[in-house]
């Protein structure tokens, strides 16, 4: 089984208006937006056509590799770990 096929077998419970992570573009710079979109392993940082920075909080690993990447600029990323009952079960592995 290839890394694809062992995340899709994992089950994600999103908790719908309440998200574990919160970006706030307006404090990170050009370089911090290009090192999230780089860094997530899950690839769920994105940017749009104008260059704003895209965030799907569905099928987040919660491995925190997000919030190491912004730790120099405090404040760019709100990182907690989902309520109880939501987030990521791991299903392989």
């Amino acid at each position: 089984m290839n890394v694809e096929q062992k995340l899709s077998q994992n089950k994600f419970v999103v908790d719908e208006g309440n998200p574990h992570i919160v970006t706030h573009q307006e404090k990170m710079d050009p370089a911090a937006v290009k090192a999230l979109t780089m860094v997530c392993p899950a690839g769920l940082y994105t940017q749009d056509d104008s260059g704003k920075l895209v965030f799907e909080v569905a099928g987040c690993l919660e491995c925190g590799t997000c919030r190491v990447a912004m730790a120099h600029l405090p404040g760019a990323l709100e990182w907690n770990h989902p309520r109880a009952s939501f987030g990521v079960q791991f299903r392989y592995g």
